[in-house]
């Protein structure tokens, strides 16, 4: 392992904090983007979920071979999915009120 001498070693010179503070700023429209994804991505996943547990339910109830405990456990995992995803809204509304009672 070499051990280079302090002399060799450059250092390039340090931005000003208003360089700084511009670079490292994300941008607006990135964030709206990732958050509009994810929230797409979420709903299609509940919808799919809905989905699967009425499928389920019909085939039972036109009495052909479907296992009871499937049926259980999609109307089950389906619940929980939908109540996850309403923890989501009140939290997101309720960050949305906060940041209008910001006074500016």
């Amino acid at each position: 392992m070499s051990i280079q001498s302090i002399q060799s070693i450059q250092s390039r010179p340090i931005q000003p904090i208003a360089e700084i503070g511009s670079t490292q700023k994300p941008t607006a429209t990135s964030n709206t983007k990732a958050v509009t994804q994810t929230f797409e991505n979420m709903l299609s996943t509940l919808n799919q979920s809905q989905q699967n547990s009425d499928t389920l339910v019909q085939k039972m109830a036109n009495g052909e071979n479907v296992d009871l405990h499937s049926v259980m456990i999609g109307m089950e995992e389906n619940s929980v999915n939908f109540n996850v995803a309403l923890g989501i809204r009140d939290k997101l509304v309720e960050a949305y009120r906060e940041v209008m009672r910001m006074q500016v």
